[in-house]
């Protein structure tokens, strides 16, 4: 029997989140609510929330040892908010999931990453991650609540520049590329699959939800070491 442990990945988008898993050393099966051909690794389609809730009653979730959900966060982006209030806009339809979320994580009674982008979505800010931790191209500011584990926060380092782009009407150059939208300087798909470690998928929309590998990759070797410690 393998004793590698197995990560649930819910709102899997292309597999950024996974891969870091991956890298790590852990198994990991996705879920999406759209096909997902470029996903890497075992895939199920299907409501995340759903699926989480049908293995926590058939029993089938102790099959796991964690889980990270990356729930829609267009209700709660900071780019999102800022647009919107900007242009005078409400929230629109954009649906808030993560308290139905967070309720079925907590019946899981497993230890959870709920990744959000930083801005006003509901979640615990227990970790902060950022791009140029990783010497990456992209900055990609990243919220992670930790449900039942923790670990220290990373210093983070000063960016060593702006994003390249367009801004109000003035070109800044810069070490990092916008991994999102299009237009106004933003990365072309070969430039954000390197600016992110992403390479297993060329499709644009995958590439501007996803986060980088380097992030996951770095929680997981976090969750790796304490749940070492808690077992010594």
């Amino acid at each position: 029997m393998s004793t590698t442990l197995r990560v649930l990945d819910l709102f899997s988008c292309a597999g950024g989140a996974a891969m870091g898993y991956h890298l790590a050393g852990l198994d990991v099966d996705g879920c999406d609510l759209v096909d997902r051909p470029n996903y890497p690794f075992a895939y199920h389609r299907g409501d995340a929330l759903d699926h989480l809730a049908h293995l926590i009653t058939t029993g089938d979730i102790e099959r796991y040892d964690l889980v990270h959900a990356s729930p829609p966060c267009q209700a709660g982006c900071a780019l999102t908010v800022g647009t919107n209030a900007s242009q005078g806009w409400g929230a629109g339809d954009h649906v808030q999931l993560i308290p139905e979320l967070r309720t079925l994580l907590d019946a899981t009674g497993l230890p959870y990453v709920i990744e959000q982008p930083t801005g006003k979505a509901p979640v615990r800010r227990d970790l902060s991650l950022c791009g140029e931790m990783f010497g990456l191209g992209v900055l990609r500011h990243r919220t992670f609540e930790l449900g039942r584990w923790s670990t220290p926060q990373p210093a983070h380092p000063r960016h060593r520049g702006p994003v390249r782009g367009w801004r109000h009407g003035i070109y800044r150059d810069g070490p990092y590329v916008a991994a999102y939208g299009t237009g106004g300087g933003k990365a072309s798909v070969p430039e954000m699959q390197a600016a992110m470690g992403i390479t297993w998928t060329d499709v644009r929309e995958e590439l501007t939800e996803a986060i980088p590998p380097a992030y996951t990759k770095w929680i997981a070797t976090a969750f790796l070491t304490i749940r070492q410690e808690v077992l010594v």
